[in-house]
């Protein structure tokens, strides 16, 4: 089992097809099947089936990407050190964030650092935070933005920022209110939440708990970008970070209140594997898109004095 092996089962399992496979190494079709297939014999396992959908891989071949891909990712980190001078940066970083911090700070963050770094290939991956925790775990993401983890994790964590949670209500609703609320108010509202395997769910479970509150949403769904239409159309109220829908606040199409007595916040954190080294790419943009965050959290403490809400019909 050759390293060059390795390295063109890998391009073949991620990008599914022999075409692009070989495009993407600069070499010929032919070649990257013969190798495969000696890899293949040497194993005495199938890598991958064809089909209509391209190449999907075998059992024994989700299993030996997981082991392996971290071991290219490595290689890869080691070399981009080696190489290292004041030119531009070059490689490929890999990133797993939460799709509430993804919404607010991720188009920005990957148009600033792409100008400024045309060849370095980024790639986010958006997931629960348990789920990209246990990936920078395993080597196959380098680091992630979730929130701060419930359970000892074998990573490094650095907190970026603790960030207050809003509860959210349709602009069509708004009216002379008063600019807080207390969470045992916000149990009493038609509520639609994320569900019980998102980490706000779980976040926002956790201080209704310490209340001795209850929350019965009338309907849940981990997509922001629903919650949002279900706030907007439906009349409904939820509970998100600024961060995600700061847009949509500026632009009057959502009213938020801060919630108090007591006052909810997430702790947004950076994980890291502490056996893997960042290569200076992946280093750059964690630094950009971690600064980004911390900007935005102290953008809260200003916005936060104008907040206004909205109510929301109750059960």
């Amino acid at each position: 089992m050759e390293f060059r092996q390795i390295q063109y089962f890998a391009c073949l399992f991620e990008e599914s097809s022999v075409t692009r496979a070989a495009r993407r190494l600069g070499i010929v079709q032919p070649a990257l099947s013969m190798q495969i297939g000696k890899l293949e014999q040497e194993l005495g396992q199938k890598l991958f089936e064809r089909s209509t959908q391209g190449m999907i891989p075998t059992a024994t071949g989700l299993q030996m990407y997981r082991l392996f891909q971290p071991v290219l990712q490595d290689f890869a980190n080691a070399q981009d050190q080696m190489l290292k001078s004041d030119e531009e940066l070059s490689g490929r970083v890999r990133i797993g964030m939460i799709g509430s911090i993804a919404q607010g700070v991720l188009a920005e963050t990957l148009t600033d650092f792409s100008r400024l770094n045309p060849r370095v290939m980024v790639s986010v991956t958006e997931g629960y935070s348990s789920v990209l925790a246990d990936w920078v775990a395993g080597g196959q993401i380098d680091a992630a933005i979730i929130n701060n983890p419930r359970r000892a994790l074998p990573l490094n964590i650095e907190p970026i920022v603790d960030e207050d949670l809003l509860l959210l209500t349709g602009s069509r609703n708004d009216t002379q209110l008063p600019q807080q609320i207390p969470l045992r108010a916000v149990a009493t509202l038609k509520l639609v939440l994320p569900t019980r395997q998102h980490g706000l769910r779980a976040v926002v479970e956790n201080f209704a708990q310490n209340e001795n509150l209850s929350l019965a949403p009338v309907c849940e769904t981990d997509s922001l970008a629903t919650l949002v239409e279900l706030v907007e159309r439906a009349g409904l109220a939820t509970v998100l970070p600024r961060v995600a829908v700061r847009s949509l606040l500026a632009q009057r199409r959502l009213i938020g209140l801060a919630i108090v007595s007591p006052r909810l916040s997430r702790l947004v954190v950076v994980v890291t594997n502490p056996r893997r080294t960042f290569s200076p790419a992946t280093a750059a943009f964690v630094a950009q898109l971690t600064s980004r965050i911390r900007a935005l959290g102290g953008e809260q403490a200003t916005s936060s004095q104008g907040l206004q809400v909205a109510p929301a019909t109750k059960r």
